[in-house]
């Protein structure tokens, strides 16, 4: 078993050595997890989440015009209702 050690900051940081990231397979703005049992902590790559996917996709328009797509849905369900009611 290989130990490596780093200094806390005072604020309470610590840098991951290039080693750790490359095992990892972590880079800047990845995120990581510690998990905990008794006095052992493990830090790991973080699993896929979606708040770890927030912010990853940007929307086609910003901002979106939320009142437009509830419209637009609105109009849509009241076409396909129309459209059944013809039939009927």
């Amino acid at each position: 078993m290989k130990e490596i050690t780093t200094t806390i900051t005072q604020r309470g940081q610590v840098t991951i050595p290039a080693e750790v990231r490359r095992i990892l397979g972590v880079k800047p703005r990845d995120k990581v997890s510690f998990t905990i049992e008794n006095t052992h902590v493990h830090l790991k790559r973080a699993s896929f989440t979606l708040e770890s996917a927030y912010g990853s996709v940007k929307p086609s328009h910003r901002p979106e015009d939320f009142e437009k797509i509830f419209r637009a849905a609105k109009d849509a369900k009241a076409e396909n209702t129309l459209r059944k009611m013809r039939k009927a």
